[in-house]
């Protein structure tokens, strides 16, 4: 066994690649990609530099798995099954978990896994309404996703309001390329907008998010379209992307916006209303609510888009403005507002160190 104090963590998104090296609890070098094309040229150089003990791959879909697991042959074949339902994330994370076992022999690759955290989603939160033995046969239930970022958003909003896990009731929106909100009451989840796979709940860059089924189920009876199109239509073509013809980039829209494009304008108006009304289904869920956490990409880069969300929120007895730096707390006449760095980094760091980690 090795005791794991360098932790080269590698956080492959729908449409970036962070790679970091957290040694002790923290980062002490770091590269990113936010527009990644799916190379695995800036592993092998992050790599080669960094000498880690450990390699922390993000996968976003682990099943049942509740922790981290060895990525083992055995192990990545067996997650691949997964890949379908996650096909933005999955199949890029499990490229790079290979490539690092390649690239670094001898050094442990664990998964750490976005569903890990929503393992512990009450029945009635998880729970599909389809029948018994549909969902029993096919061992289907909702599950949650974004569970690194919500957990170290949680964590670290407990620090900024010096308050104990165990008495925190929060709301998390994990706002970038793909967009979901969590409630967690007393160091649990209780509700996630995102269920049986990242597609749905909320629209994202190029997700379309919830739609009617029936909607779904007439497209493919019009025979033009198969489940392949289908498929790449509401995963890859839909969402902010397709409602405005141009961009999924929350940052080409926001200018084009300003320009005074129309269908900009809507595609922003769209998700900005979808998630003010999650949010406050979010909320339905908890006897009260201590915090709104904002962290994501958008959340940090566009508090502009963070109050036009807030505006529509002050019945919950939130702020009407965000504050204007992030980790600063802005409090409401009921509950405070904070946007935070995404930190997946941090919370995989911490879960692998948690775990004896043994040599391949």
């Amino acid at each position: 066994m090795v005791a794991v104090t360098r932790t080269l963590t590698v956080n492959p998104g729908s449409s970036s690649l962070k790679l970091a090296l957290v040694v002790d609890g923290r980062v002490v070098d770091r590269a990113t990609d936010d527009r990644w094309s799916g190379a695995l040229d800036p592993l092998a150089a992050f790599a080669r530099t960094t000498s880690p003990d450990v390699v922390a791959v993000r996968i976003v879909h682990g099943g049942d798995r509740g922790g981290p697991t060895s990525l083992t042959p055995a192990e990545l074949a067996d997650l691949d099954q997964h890949s379908a339902l996650a096909p933005l994330h999955q199949p890029a994370a499990l490229r790079l978990a290979r490539a690092a076992l390649a690239l670094l022999p001898g050094t442990a690759v664990l998964g750490c896994y976005d569903t890990s955290y929503f393992t512990a989603l009450p029945e009635v939160a998880a729970a599909l309404p389809l029948p018994t033995w549909l969902t029993e046969r096919h061992h289907l239930r909702g599950r949650g996703f974004h569970g690194l970022s919500v957990a170290h958003a949680v964590r670290r909003t407990g620090d900024l309001l010096d308050r104990d896990l165990a008495e925190l009731r929060v709301v998390v929106v994990h706002w970038g390329a793909g967009v979901s909100v969590t409630a967690v009451a007393l160091g649990r989840p209780v509700s996630t907008s995102m269920g049986f796979s990242p597609l749905d709940g909320l629209p994202g860059a190029t997700r379309s998010g919830s739609l009617d089924p029936a909607l779904v189920l007439g497209l493919l009876s019009t025979g033009e379209y198969d489940l392949d199109r289908l498929r790449a239509l509401l995963i890859r073509e839909s969402g902010l992307a397709g409602m405005s013809g141009t961009s999924g980039d929350i940052r080409d829209l926001a200018r084009a916006r300003r320009g005074g494009d129309p269908s900009a304008a809507l595609a922003i108006a769209t998700q900005t209303r979808r998630l003010a009304r999650e949010i406050a289904s979010a909320r339905a869920c908890l006897d009260d609510l201590d915090a709104l956490v904002f962290t994501g990409g958008v959340a940090e880069h566009h508090p502009d888009l963070c109050r036009e969300v807030l505006h529509s929120l002050t019945h919950l007895g939130l702020p009407v403005d965000p504050p204007p730096a992030q980790e600063i707390v802005e409090r409401g006449p009921s509950a405070a507002v904070l946007r935070l760095p995404a930190r997946e980094e941090l919370e995989m760091d911490r879960q692998v160190c948690a775990v004896p980690v043994v040599a391949r």
